[in-house]
């Protein structure tokens, strides 16, 4: 397993913006705080999400990558980049493969935090099919097209991107998680990026109150005690 001292560059993968925070801001929080490089990569613009359908798709896109940016900001992520792909429509793709695997060789990671490919029976919430196409496109991309010098050639040759290997992955919403994260120090930075995605969670009440919940009973399952919360991961080794 990859020890924590050893991350010095993490590059995190996802659908939408804001999954990051709902799985991983705190955990991206202590990232930064000890002077980790977090680099965010959202594969959609979000423009099919929110309950406000006065704004136009455009408009809606627009308005979610602004609201990612202000959350990156809050736990101490300034490189925001988006793919552009269409909300709600995610395959994995060879197109995906290959642009993820760009970005991988472009920040060069010692791990990539994505979401799992596999259905969450137990909660749903995290079995999204963009979730479950990026966290598998996330996968391949890691092993075996970004350490592989002949995988998506013109990577290579076109953009100089040389062949990078990630050392682990740490897969978000798995039903059988084997790596908790203690973040009570940075929770409450994790649920203010939660609250700067005002489209998706601005009209969701009890909303807090249920996070705290489900985080604090992570920390329970991973035996930190009374009056903590924590973040659930599934560790894959990529070396």
């Amino acid at each position: 397993m990859l020890p924590e001292n050893e991350i010095s560059r993490v590059l995190a993968v996802t659908a939408h913006p804001d999954d990051v925070d709902f799985a991983a801001a705190a955990t991206i929080a202590r990232f930064t705080d000890r002077g980790v490089e977090v680099v965010y990569c959202v594969v959609t613009d979000g423009d099919a999400g929110g309950s406000d359908r006065e704004l136009d798709n455009g408009g809606m896109a627009e308005l979610r990558r602004a609201e990612q940016r202000a959350a990156a900001e809050i736990v101490g992520v300034r490189d925001v980049r988006f793919l552009g792909y269409r909300d709600g429509t995610v395959e994995q793709s060879l197109d995906l493969r290959r642009d993820i695997a760009r970005v991988v060789r472009q920040v060069r990671p010692d791990l990539v935090i994505t979401h799992t490919p596999e259905r969450n029976y137990s909660f749903i919430a995290p079995s999204h099919p963009d979730h479950r196409a990026v966290g598998g496109a996330a996968l391949d991309a890691v092993y075996p097209d970004a350490r592989n010098p002949y995988a998506f050639p013109e990577l290579l040759q076109d953009e100089g991107l040389a062949a990078w290997t990630v050392r682990e992955v740490w897969l978000n919403g798995h039903e059988t998680p084997d790596h908790y994260v203690d973040v009570t120090e940075t929770f409450e930075r994790k649920l203010a990026a939660l609250r700067a995605h005002k489209s998706q969670t601005g009209h969701v009440q009890g909303l807090e109150d249920a996070l705290r919940e489900r985080f604090a009973l992570m920390a329970q399952h991973a035996g930190f005690g009374a009056d903590r919360y924590a973040e659930p991961f599934k560790r894959v080794v990529t070396t």
